[in-house]
């Protein structure tokens, strides 16, 4: 079987046709969706973009490899130490190597391992390809590698090829000459003038009132503004994100063709997913990937896979998923063994049979821009804030996604039972994955170290600067007083 990964940097799967958004930003992803299985309920473990493709591609937690920020002693794998024998468990327990060792040829081309210094997401790779920009490039350069690949390897049966694509990331960047796809079609309702002044009357890295995060408030984006004053403004920020999706949804097409062309699309498998969300207004973040929530943990998983797919045309699977069960998955439909390090649980089952398999409850995890802890449960996220990242959060948040997806109404002074039931899920949790690593909480290690690497003690001041020069002292001396600590409210 040839197996296709398409990951889209910073995807969220509401912004997309076939999860319901109002705009047209992804007709090729719909139509791998109406051809394939969707999955609502499928999220990263630990977020943002080093923790997450870490987790998957190690098929483990953050909490067990140690990866959870984007830098400091937590950006790394914890090593393994005097049992180190001649090749590193880190590599044989890769999926990458798993699935070499199933017998699949593997490649990978993606900026990403050189852009976070993350070279074990091409632990097991038979070839990798570095498209050169950090993460800046849009698709049209990722496009040749991959046109290259699948003209060079159009005789190769067995192959497993990680594609990744980065233009619904900041800055939105996609070609002007691209055009506005949506520019006459409105923004989400949701974001009100009156939230938007509510928002601004706050604080954040990366909110309402500087949403490109720039303390130097330079605004040298594309795409986008400034801030967001308006539902004006919010049109011209969001079409910004949205004009990102559709450009890469573009070059799926282009891809899809190809496959076409060469003979290959009917064999094979097509995965759509992505390392994390995106912070869209929830909480007061715009543009970026700062907490443990259902804007930047949640992520689409649409799999178009044939012989198993094919009967189930435009099925929605509503079962809770992590991102490292897609490696459990994947491993188990390759005919591999699964590490026993692993801590994903596949669901073949539901690709074969239709059973909507998936877990009780979910642990989310960030530690790059915030130190949190999230448990998902039936409708509700319940949010247990550490270090706010400069943030104006309180220690715990609880919201009804059913009713409230854009966490809206924090429940939680009003309904301490839930609170509890979450707290519950999240400590017991933490105390059972613990007892296996024999290790400690490595987002305890981050505060340590002063906060997650993007809004941490020394970036405190610079901050605070920004904050006073926008007419927002108080928060500032509020902050230079209390640091990452949660708000007592």
């Amino acid at each position: 079987m040839r197996v296709l990964y398409l990951d889209i940097d910073s995807l969220r799967p509401d912004h997309l046709g076939c999860y319901g958004y109002h705009r047209q930003t992804s007709p090729h992803i719909d139509a791998l969706a109406a051809e394939g299985v969707r999955f609502d309920n499928f999220y990263a473990t630990d977020t943002p973009c080093l923790p997450s493709r870490t987790a998957l591609f190690s098929g483990q937690f953050g909490i067990h490899t140690g990866v959870v920020n984007h830098g400091g002693l937590r950006a790394d794998l914890r090593p393994q130490g005097r049992g180190r024998d001649f090749r590193s468990v880190h590599c044989s327990n890769a999926l990458a190597e798993v699935l070499r060792q199933a017998g699949c040829y593997t490649a990978q081309i993606s900026p990403f391992p050189h852009r976070h210094t993350a070279y074990q997401v091409m632990y097991g790779f038979h070839e990798t390809y570095d498209t050169g920009s950090n993460g800046l490039e849009g698709a049209h350069v990722v496009w040749p590698y991959v046109d290259r690949w699948l003209e060079n390897n159009k005789s190769r049966d067995h192959w497993f090829l990680h594609v990744n694509v980065w233009d619904p990331h900041t800055p939105y960047d996609a070609p002007l000459e691209y055009g506005e796809p949506f520019k006459d079609d409105p923004p989400p309702a949701w974001l009100t003038q009156a939230v938007i002044d509510r928002q601004r009357a706050s604080y954040g890295t990366h909110d309402a009132v500087v949403p490109h995060g720039r303390n130097d408030l330079s605004f040298p984006w594309p795409r986008g503004t400034d801030s967001i004053r308006n539902v004006g403004d919010w049109k011209k920020w969001i079409d910004g994100y949205d004009t990102g999706i559709h450009y890469a949804d573009h070059y799926v097409g282009r891809i899809v063709e190809k496959l076409k062309k060469l003979g290959l699309y009917e064999d094979t498998a097509i995965i759509v997913s992505a390392d994390h969300g995106e912070n869209q207004g929830e909480l007061n973040v715009y543009g970026d990937h700062q907490t443990a929530d259902q804007g930047c943990n949640h992520i689409p998983l649409i799999v178009k896979w044939p012989g198993l797919t094919d009967d189930k045309r435009g099925r929605l699977c509503s079962g809770l998923h992590y991102n490292i069960d897609l490696a459990a998955t994947l491993c188990e439909l390759h005919g591999g063994k699964q590490p026993a390090a692993w801590d994903g649980a596949s669901f073949a089952g539901t690709l074969r049979n239709g059973t909507d398999l998936g877990r009780e409850f979910l642990v989310l995890s960030q530690g790059a821009w915030s130190c949190q802890r999230s448990a998902r449960w039936g409708d509700h996220l319940l949010i247990r804030t550490y270090h706010t990242g400069h943030k104006n959060f309180p220690a715990l948040m609880l919201f009804d996604l059913q009713n409230d997806p854009h966490e809206q109404h924090n429940l939680a002074p009003a309904r301490p039972d839930l609170v509890g039931h979450g707290l519950r899920l999240m400590d017991g949790w933490v105390a059972e994955q613990l007892a296996r690593s024999g290790q400690p909480d490595p987002l305890f290690e981050v505060i340590a170290e002063g906060g997650p690497l993007h809004a941490n003690t020394a970036a405190l001041p610079k901050f605070c600067e920004c904050l006073r020069h926008t007419g927002r002292a108080h928060h500032a001396d509020w902050l230079m007083k209390n640091d990452g600590r949660p708000r007592d409210e």
